[in-house]
């Protein structure tokens, strides 16, 4: 499976001759499938594709030490094809020139420029990470080099060109018996790129000989790698390219509904479906009849590779185009208005959960369940599909031809992709890479609070989920909200627990009073007549008057 493919460029770039190195590895993987007509479509749509590739994404190199190396504007150079820059952000450590074509998977850190101290055993140090790596031009691919650079610590990578453009004129001199390139050359990917994870460019002859001449004068060398996106405003805008049955961007359609909700209205999104031109790879023929078999839709129109490579039995790449029609016709009335598309989301999750398989993939029940679950009417979609010109007859379909045109115009040919602001992402299709590059591409200052927020989390996509970073530090510890639901929780149970016990002492009090009175009342009882008040004198007078 392929990574996310850079269709990006620096400045003066020979941009149809990396289109057409990338078309022919794209090519030469095609022609391993036992059908020639696979061969045909991708051929074709290659040649589509040889267009002008740039796009926004803009880097810059710059040395600030020593200054006397310092250029107005930056160094001039290239970036990779394979790796992950960290958009919207930079790089700024010390240069350490390896002195080798790093071909070797055994790198030794202990040799380069500039010279460091010796350990206790006479040994010199190795090289202090975070560093950024120059190694030679030459001797094994690019990707070998920073795969090595990146195994051996290097944060960053500079390819030094060991040879001079035939353009640079009298600002380059080659070596002897050396002669110059008429072309550019270009840090493709060989196809096995997707495990490097650190940025690296290209260094013109001309400029990396200066700085590698510092190095090996042992003087300290430190630079800037610095990649930015276009930031128009406070609203991001992203697509992505994909195909029903690719497998790379299942994981990543799984985990996006998150963040598509949480971006909510400050990034719009847009989803293509990948298919062919059948007209162009020659799949309609001359009477109009389909000549890919089952590749294509509307006689030969429309096409889509077969993804099991079988086109006797299985999924057929016409299975691939309808599918890619029913999606499109979901985003146009599920998810377009507010570039969301939550009910779209659903759709996908529950058909992959549902229907991606062999059996089902298209299977009318499987796919109307789908879709109930999503809360997506069927009448509509299968309306929006006829009504776009249908996949049977030899017409146009408009959705699909608006696919066509969408594809050429940004000139993918590997998929999945991803763009954000019309700058083509690269790196593997997951969750952190397209979530820092959205947010890397707002107006500075303007960033929603998600951003804010998670793109600096070690897991972004739980981040996003919980709506707060979770990191180390905080293992063990307890967010916000459930902090002061604890505290509400204790306050309650604590004042319960007091008017319980008031409630108690009140009541043993009025026992206690209650007690003391019965034992004085038989007291009372038993000195009844005695406790009366009585006139004794009165009493004891009459008695004896009246004698």
């Amino acid at each position: 499976s392929s990574p996310i493919t850079v269709i990006s460029f620096g400045p003066q770039h020979d941009y149809v001759s990396a289109a057409k190195q990338r078309c022919s590895h794209n090519i030469r993987t095609m022609a391993a499938f036992p059908r020639l007509a696979l061969v045909a479509v991708a051929v074709l749509a290659c040649k589509s594709t040889l267009i002008d590739a740039a796009n926004g994404v803009s880097s810059k190199l710059q040395v600030h030490i020593p200054k006397a190396l310092t250029k107005t504007g930056g160094y001039d150079h290239r970036e990779a094809l394979f790796g992950v820059p960290p958009y919207g952000g930079s790089l700024q450590q010390s240069v350490y020139y390896a002195d080798s074509d790093l071909c070797d998977a055994n790198v030794d850190t202990r040799k380069g420029f500039p010279i460091r101290s010796k350990d206790d055993d006479g040994n010199m140090l190795p090289w202090p990470s975070p560093y950024i790596l120059m190694v030679d031009r030459g001797g094994c691919t690019f990707v070998q080099k920073v795969r090595n650079a990146q195994r051996s610590g290097a944060a960053g990578v500079l390819i030094a060109d060991n040879t001079c453009l035939c353009s640079a004129g009298d600002s380059c001199f080659s070596d002897p018996g050396v002669d110059c390139e008429t072309r550019e050359p270009i840090m493709a990917d060989d196809g096995s790129g997707s495990d490097i994870s650190i940025p690296s460019f290209l260094v013109f002859k001309q400029d990396a000989d200066p700085i590698k001449a510092e190095l090996m004068a042992n003087h300290m060398v430190r630079l800037e790698m610095a990649w930015s996106l276009p930031s128009p405003d406070d609203r991001v805008e992203y697509e992505f390219w994909t195909t029903p049955t690719d497998m790379v961007a299942k994981d990543f359609q799984k985990q996006w509904k998150a963040a598509a909700l949480a971006l909510s209205a400050r990034a719009y999104f847009t989803p293509h479906m990948y298919i062919y031109d059948g007209i162009k790879s020659g799949c309609q023929g001359a009477d109009g009849e389909n000549q890919c078999y089952n590749l294509c839709t509307n006689n030969g129109r429309y096409c889509a590779t077969d993804p099991d490579n079988d086109l006797d039995q299985g999924i057929s790449g016409a299975d691939v185009v309808s599918e890619s029609l029913r999606r499109t016709c979901i985003w146009k009335h599920y998810g377009e208005k507010d570039g969301v598309g939550a009910n779209w989301w659903d759709y996908i999750n529950e058909f992959m959960f549902r229907c991606d398989t062999e059996d089902y993939f298209t299977n009318p029940d499987c796919i109307r369940d789908a879709m109930t679950h999503s809360g997506i009417d069927g009448g509509k979609i299968d309306q929006c599909m006829g009504d776009s010109g249908g996949l049977e007859d030899d017409a146009p379909n408009t959705i699909l031809e608006d696919q066509l045109a969408a594809k050429d115009s940004t000139g993918v040919v590997i998929l999945p992709a991803a763009f954000v602001n019309g700058a083509a992402i690269r790196g593997a299709l997951e969750f952190d890479v397209i979530f820092k590059a959205i947010c890397a591409g707002y107006l500075a200052g303007t960033e929603p609070n998600i951003c804010k927020e998670c793109s600096t989390c070690p897991d972004e996509h739980q981040c996003v989920v919980n709506g707060y970073c979770h990191t180390p530090k905080a293992e063990g510890a307890v967010s916000n909200q459930v902090f002061a639901g604890s505290l509400l929780g204790l306050a309650a149970f604590f004042s319960c627990v007091g008017f319980i016990q008031w409630r108690r002492s009140q009541r043993q009090t009025r026992e206690q009073v209650r007690s003391i009175l019965a034992e004085y009342m038989p007291l009372d009882e038993e000195n009844k007549i005695s406790t009366a008040i009585v006139d004794d004198d009165e009493d004891q007078g009459g008695e004896g008057e009246f004698a």
